[in-house]
């Protein structure tokens, strides 16, 4: 793992007015932590660079972007910069190994973020009373629950890690089974949901609120297979929300934080502030039109490109089927646009974007709604935004018969290139059958075990008889 520094790093300044709706960067400040945590204003400081954690992990090569999307049938990985051999094992389902460096920095990631959340939530245990304490708590807690939920998903049983500790401390952690990290999930999940205000009145735009928990509560019971308590919480945000009256709208950066937003990071266009890299990098490799370069990242499949019913308008807000290069000749590749700003600055070879990006929306309420009940008046509600037949009515596509497959359907083309699908697939049990059939170039999977990642061998090398290795990878 990547040495933890016990150092305060202020990564962002929060507008903290109710009408500012972004974040900018602040110098790093080095103050001793014993000596920091002494006032609000210093926990609203160490809180911002906990949020600032986001960038990384939800960043466009994160977990949820690489395993979430580009190992799904969604995407393929073009990438050429960097590991891009670890890249392809990874979303190729192919010679993956518990080497692989892409693996293992992700599990740096997230676990040098879990130590700014309770370096936070430990310093506030012995802080006097102030204002904001119980809120900024809910908020980290709710990103713990967050983060601990991707690993799990992505890892299965994990080091369970809810105090700061050492780097050398943290290897003698063994792994939790997975069913105690859901139950920490939880406990900080009801505890935001608690204590932390509704969306209506955040601290500032792209903070956690309780209905944010909530929703994150109903994917995470979801998951765990208890549709009654799924759909006991979700019913709490069940029209508490809105869905854009235009599917495109989301996109729009004129519309950030918009009226079906729940949770979204939040970034500021311009090179001298934390600007986004999804449209640079989701565009094709090396195009020099569309945009300055193009890393290539999660390039659209033929499957996910065909999924979509005829007249759905959400394919074309969503894909660009191909392009014109400087000579005039169409390049007949697929690409996401849900994050285009093609007046963004230049950053070297970057547009300094200013996309936010949506990790909670109401649609995700509605559709898991449906999945909770069996009912699919929720479902409809999406479609009948996107203009398209209500299930059970007639011109609806009769290829899904059964409304699980209906469902996966909606899903995945409401939701393309949003860091869902693999996810959505591993919680309906369909992800095996899923990926063997699809068209991209892929390796075989013959069972379960290879649906999670390899723990990083360097973690395991660490302290072998604590951290044991995932079946797939022995």
């Amino acid at each position: 793992m990547k040495k933890i520094n016990y150092i305060i790093v202020s990564g962002l300044i929060v507008l903290l007015s109710g009408c500012s709706d972004f974040l900018e960067l602040s110098p790093k400040s080095k103050a001793n932590e014993n000596a920091f945590y002494k006032t609000e204003s210093d926990f609203v400081t160490a809180m911002n660079s906990v949020y600032a954690t986001l960038y990384t992990i939800y960043g466009p090569q994160s977990l949820p972007s690489y395993f979430g999307e580009c190992a799904s049938d969604n995407a393929w990985c073009n990438e050429t910069a960097g590991d891009y051999t670890d890249k392809y094992q990874l979303t190729k389902h192919q010679n993956l190994t518990a080497a692989n460096a892409i693996v293992l920095e992700f599990w740096n990631d997230y676990y040098e973020s879990m130590f700014k959340i309770n370096n936070v939530i430990s310093k506030l245990q012995s802080a006097g009373e102030f204002a904001k304490k119980v809120q900024i708590e809910g908020e980290c807690r709710f990103l713990r629950a967050l983060y601990y939920f991707d690993m799990v998903r992505a890892w299965g049983d994990v080091p369970l890690i809810l105090t700061p500790v050492t780097v050398s401390e943290s290897y003698a952690v063994p792994r939790s089974p997975a069913s105690v990290v859901y139950e920490a999930i939880i406990t900080d999940l009801k505890f935001a949901a608690s204590n932390l205000p509704a969306k209506s009145s955040e601290r500032f735009k792209g903070a956690a609120t309780s209905d944010a928990a909530n929703v994150l509560l109903g994917k995470v019971y979801l998951t765990m297979g208890n549709k009654t308590a799924a759909a006991q919480v979700l019913q709490q945000e069940y029209g508490k929300f809105k869905l854009e009256t235009d599917y495109a709208n989301l996109w729009s950066l004129k519309n950030k934080n918009g009226v079906e937003s729940i949770f979204e990071v939040q970034y500021l266009g311009g090179k001298a502030n934390p600007y986004s890299k999804y449209w640079a990098i989701f565009t094709p490799l090396d195009n020099r039109i569309v945009t300055k370069w193009g890393m290539g990242g999660n390039q659209v499949t033929d499957d996910l490109y065909n999924a979509y019913e005829a007249q759905d308008p959400r394919r074309d807000a969503s894909i660009q089927a191909g392009y014109k290069d400087a000579s005039g000749t169409t390049i007949p590749a697929k690409f996401f646009i849900k994050w285009r700003d093609t007046a963004a600055e230049i950053n070297g070879l970057t547009e300094a974007a200013d996309n936010n990006f949506i990790i909670l929306r109401y649609a995700d309420v509605l559709l898991m709604l449906t999945e909770a009940t069996g009912d699919a008046k929720y479902m409809n509600e999406v479609r009948t935004r996107a203009g398209l037949p209500a299930y059970g009515q007639a011109g609806y596509p009769a290829k899904y018969t059964t409304l699980a497959a209906a469902l996966q359907h909606e899903e995945q083309v409401e939701f393309a290139g949003e860091f869902h699908r693999m996810f959505d697939l591993l919680r309906h049990g369909t992800a095996m059958e899923v990926i063997n059939n699809c068209t991209k170039e892929h390796g075989t999977i013959t069972n379960a075990n290879q649906l999670v990642l390899p723990i990083p061998q360097y973690v395991v090398d660490q302290n072998p008889t604590v951290i044991v290795q995932n079946e797939a990878y022995k």
